[in-house]
C-alpha cells in the first residue's frame, strides 16, 4: 500500500514539475488553456498547468532573413535576378502565433512576391542607382502587410542585381554612346562660344584700322618664328582695294 502511495506521489510531483518553464529575457510564452488564448507570460520562471495548458515559445530577437534570388522583369523589359536581406522581429507574440501559421515562412514568401512586384514597376536604371528609395518602398509595404501578424520589418536591403552578360555589353555600348554624345555637345558649345568671341574681336578691330595692321604684323611674326621654309603673306584688302578699283576703271 505504501509502495502504491509512493508511486502516486512521485507521479504527481513529476506532473507538477513538468509545468515549470523558464523563459529567457528575449523569449515570451503564449499560453493556451484548453485551446483558448489566455495570456502571454515571461521572461523568467513561469508555471503552465500540465494537460490543461500549453505554452508556445516565441523569440523576440531580430531575425536576419536572406531573400533568395528572384527573376524580375523591369518596366523596360530587362530580365534580372535580384536578391535581398530582410531584418524583422516579433513585437506581438500572440498575433505571431495565432494569426498566421509559421510566421517565418509566411514573411519569407511575402518578401519574395513583394520584391518581384515592386521592382517590376521600375526600370533597370532605377534598380542600379535608386536602391535607397527602393529599399524604403519595400520596407514600408512589407511592414504594413506584416503588421497583422505582430511582426515589425525594420530594414530591407537589396543585395545584388545580376544582369545577363549580353545585357551588360548593351549597357556598356549605351554608356559609351552617351559619353560620345556629351563630348560632341561640349565641343559644339566650345566652337559656338569661340565664334562669338571671334565675332566680337573682329568687330572691335574693324573700328580701328591701325589695330588691324598691328594684328596683321603680329601674325606675321608668329608665322616667321615657327621656322617655316615657306611663308605666305596675305595682303589686307584695304591695301589692294585701290589697285582693284583702278584696274576696273581701265
Amino acid at each position: 500500500m505504501l509502495g502504491l502511495t509512493g508511486i502516486i506521489i512521485t507521479m504527481v510531483m513529476a506532473l507538477i514539475l513538468a509545468g515549470v518553464k523558464v523563459l529567457n529575457e528575449y523569449e515570451r510564452g503564449v499560453v493556451l488553456t484548453f485551446g483558448h488564448y489566455t495570456g502571454t507570460k515571461g521572461p523568467g520562471l513561469i508555471y503552465v498547468v500540465p494537460v490543461v495548458q500549453k505554452m508556445l515559445r516565441v523569440d523576440l530577437r531580430t531575425i536576419v532573413m536572406d531573400v533568395p534570388p528572384q527573376d524580375v522583369i523591369s518596366r523596360d523589359n530587362v530580365s534580372v535576378k535580384v536578391n535581398a536581406v530582410l531584418y524583422f522581429r516579433v513585437i506581438d507574440p500572440s498575433k505571431a502565433m495565432l494569426q498566421v501559421a509559421q510566421y517565418y515562412d509566411a514573411t519569407s514568401q511575402l518578401a519574395q512576391t513583394t520584391l518581384r512586384s515592386v521592382l517590376g514597376q521600375h526600370e533597370l536604371d532605377d534598380m542600379l542607382t535608386e536602391r535607397d528609395a527602393l529599399n524604403r518602398d519595400l520596407q514600408t509595404i512589407l511592414d504594413k502587410a506584416t503588421d497583422a501578424w505582430g511582426i515589425k520589418i525594420s530594414t530591407v536591403e537589396i543585395k545584388h542585381v545580376d544582369i545577363d552578360e549580353s545585357m551588360i555589353r548593351a549597357i556598356a555600348r549605351q554608356a559609351e554612346a552617351e559619353r560620345v554624345r556629351r563630348a560632341k555637345i561640349i565641343h559644339a558649345e566650345g566652337e559656338q562660344q569661340a565664334a562669338v568671341k571671334l565675332r566680337e574681336a573682329a568687330a572691335e578691330l574693324s573700328k580701328e584700322p591701325q589695330a588691324m595692321q598691328l594684328r596683321y604684323m603680329q601674325t606675321l611674326i608668329d608665322i616667321a618664328g615657327d621656322k617655316n621654309s615657306t611663308i605666305v603673306f596675305p595682303l589686307p584688302m584695304d591695301l589692294i582695294a585701290p589697285l582693284l578699283k583702278k584696274l576696273n576703271a581701265d
